[in-house]
């Protein structure tokens, strides 16, 4: 790289003689100043004495700055990677991958704006407290992401879902019927019951109970995560492992009188 500037600081050092010599050749006698051979010698010492090594300064320097402006844009983008990972990593819970409490509404608030139709679960793990105390959180930790796993894999494209408890779930099925939401749920549901879990060698059973609402956009989040609750207290209620669903939502959280269900069971 230094012999290219050297070169283009020689070529600007000779244009600049050459720019001279036609000035002593024919501007200044036509300006009547005598031609003097001493002024095509000053022109070349300060062309090649002066002007190249100012040139090859320059253009040095030009070379530099490039190179530290390159510096600067790469460390301005690996520094841009770092804060959208961090992002990321802050919106996210460190277990299970899947959207904190906080990101979780604020990503459902956003799109039921773009929406006109939408579904809500909640899912739970059931007796979960039991496998903590049976077996220690190392293995409580197991399960739940055995569970998580199970959910992730429920899910159609475009549904999301977060962790909104210690072992509870929420999930927003943008544009679901209620059919959808059913079909979503039990797809969870059963996913989860046919799990493996052995703790001590033997299979301990996993279930999870889920509630769960659809709502147009009138309805606010925090009234169809209220329906969805109920729906999932009801669900413990009835025995565990299984599905409920409300009706339609549509301004105000339904009493638990309004419900559909599908579960292991006759319900």
């Amino acid at each position: 790289m230094m012999g290219r500037i050297f070169f283009f600081s020689f070529l600007i050092g000779t244009g600049a003689l050459l720019m001279a010599a036609l000035q002593i050749g024919i501007v200044t006698p036509l300006m009547g100043e005598p031609y003097q051979a001493s002024m095509f010698v000053n022109a070349v010492i300060g062309c090649y004495s002066i002007g190249t090594p100012v040139a090859f300064y320059c253009l040095r320097q030009n070379h530099l700055l490039k190179g530290v402006m390159g510096e600067l844009e790469k460390a301005h983008a690996q520094l841009a990677e770092a804060h959208e990972q961090l992002s990321e990593k802050a919106s996210r819970d460190d277990m299970t991958g899947f959207l904190n409490r906080e990101n979780f509404f604020s990503v459902m608030e956003t799109t039921r704006r773009t929406i006109t139709h939408g579904a809500m679960l909640i899912v739970d793990a059931d007796h979960f407290k039991k496998i903590n105390d049976t077996w220690g959180h190392l293995k409580g930790d197991e399960a739940l992401l055995l569970i998580t796993n199970a959910i992730r894999k429920s899910l159609r494209n475009g549904d999301f879902v977060g962790r909104i408890g210690g072992e509870e779930f929420a999930v927003f099925l943008p544009g679901a019927s209620e059919r959808d939401a059913i079909a979503v749920g039990e797809r969870i549901r059963t996913s989860v019951e046919l799990l493996e879990f052995r703790p001590d060698g033997e299979i301990v059973p996993l279930t999870v109970s889920i509630g769960g609402a659809t709502a147009g956009k009138e309805p606010t989040t925090s009234q169809l995560m209220r329906a969805a609750d109920l729906r999932l207290y009801d669900a413990k209620r009835n025995g565990r492992n299984c599905t409920l669903m409300t009706t339609e939502l549509v301004s105000a959280a339904p009493t638990g009188k309004s419900v559909t269900a599908a579960n292991n069971m006759a319900a």
